[in-house]
């Protein structure tokens, strides 16, 4: 064997995987050798000269100063809010309603038509500053501020809904937790200047002369009725160039006073709530009435009551507009000369009773078939149950009432300083609350 052989035989077999096949060859299998690619001259960018360069910073620069514009006038930028940890549970209210109370505190609260209690909170809303507050010192939790000024706030759901007025309606709503001051939806509506919100529990409708709006708990709107902005398809509202007088809700259905070109009357149409199209209602009724100034009071299931202060009757409905009962109404005709603020009735709920307050007198229904039971005189607004007894704010304080009958139990002396407008009541545990137009105050 030559050395040759004997050094190829010696020599390692390569290993598995170690052949590079993407080796360069300089010739193909007939062992002629390709020449090289002539070499193409790069072209010159058209971003090198200097001009360009300087018009691509300017560019850059007007990027960042838009981006810095929109974010200062966002609304975003323009809001101020904090959260808190929810709060501790509040002692539980006494047995029965103290022989006194005194003031604990009081704040602004313009845009809350009522108190606004959710859980364990109480909430102020004024100017742009939605806050909630320990009910037992006022002091602030959490609050939800923006450069925009409120038209109304309310409870639905456990949760606070805060309408902002931006443009020329109440166009912003934003829905906060009461605990935590935390957003659990937003929406932009076309709910006009003046609006207030009435629940039936499920479903919360913004008030006003031309329409209304209807959403559900995570503020979809359910339904729109009236003069419809930015109308889609025509020919969907049952009637049009009607205007709108009181406005109420219950078990899914709204009932409005309507007034309408061509209507000797006043009109009352009560409405699905959640109809199978938003913007195509579903009217139960609609009914010419007896007379005009007719204002929606209360309703209760498929019952609706009536005042017809021309006849000075109370008129109930049943569900399908025929009328059920009528009840001779005896309040004074300076109480029902005109619409209340915003369209809604002063009224509030008990497990047994309706309560209606004309502007001097709290007349008691039964909540079973809106039946007048019995009616106080010198009252300063509705009452509610505190403490499980009838409280009812009357001149000088408040009057503890049996709900049964309306007999007086016993009154309470509150110092109002000097205040003699209407009062509505809230309660938060041991703690009641009274709006006096624009200012909430804490008694205990």
């Amino acid at each position: 064997m030559s050395d040759v052989e004997k050094a190829a035989e010696s020599a390692p077999e390569p290993e598995y995987g170690s052949e590079d096949v993407l080796e360069d060859t300089p010739g193909d299998v007939s062992g002629e050798v390709t020449p090289p690619a002539p070499r193409v001259k790069a072209r010159r960018s058209p971003w090198n000269r200097g001009r360009d360069r300087v018009l691509a910073a300017l560019i850059a620069v007007a990027v960042v100063a838009v981006a810095l514009v929109i974010g200062e006038t966002s609304d975003s930028a323009a809001t101020d809010r904090n959260e808190a940890a929810p709060p501790p549970p509040l002692p539980a209210a006494p047995d029965k309603v103290p022989g006194s109370m005194a003031e604990l505190w009081s704040a602004p609260s313009g845009a809350t038509p009522v108190p606004v209690t959710a859980g364990d909170a109480v909430a102020t809303a004024d100017g742009g500053e939605v806050a909630t507050r320990d009910p037992l010192t006022g002091k602030i939790r959490w609050h939800y501020t923006r450069d925009l000024p409120l038209c109304t706030v309310n409870e639905t759901w456990g949760r606070i809904n805060a309408v902002y007025h931006k443009s020329r309606n109440c166009s912003e709503v934003t829905q906060l937790d009461p605990a935590t001051g935390r957003i659990t939806a937003q929406r932009n509506g076309n709910a006009e200047l003046g609006t207030q919100l009435v629940s039936d529990g499920s479903h919360v409708t913004a008030t006003g002369k031309k329409l209304l709006d209807t959403w559900r708990d995570d503020l979809v709107k359910s339904a729109e009725y009236g003069q419809v902005p930015a109308l889609v398809n025509a020919g969907k509202q049952p009637r049009t160039g009607c205007t709108y007088g009181t406005v109420a809700a219950a078990s899914g259905k709204i009932g409005v006073i309507e007034r309408c070109p061509g209507d000797p009357a006043d009109r009352l149409t009560v409405y699905k709530a959640t109809p199978e199209k938003d913007d195509e209602p579903q009217v139960s009724f609609s009914s010419v009435l007896a007379g005009k100034r007719a204002r929606v009071i209360a309703m209760s299931g498929d019952l609706t009551a009536v005042v017809l202060p021309d006849q000075k009757l109370l008129v109930t409905y049943n569900g399908d507009g025929t009328q059920r009962a009528a009840y001779p109404l005896d309040v004074p005709a300076g109480d029902l000369a005109a619409d209340p603020p915003a369209g809604v009735e002063a009224t509030t709920q008990t497990a047994q009773n309706v309560y209606w307050f004309s502007g001097s007198k709290v007349l008691a229904l039964s909540r079973d078939d809106l039946a007048p039971r019995w009616t106080l005189s010198s009252a300063q607004g509705p009452g509610i149950t505190f403490a499980q007894q009838l409280v009812v704010p009357i001149k000088g304080g408040l009057a503890v009432l049996n709900e049964n009958d309306g007999s007086t139990i016993r009154t309470v002396g509150v110092d109002r300083r000097g205040y003699t407008g209407v009062v509505r009541l809230g309660a938060a545990g041991p703690v009641l609350l009274e709006e006096r137009g624009t200012t909430l105050t804490a008694l205990k």
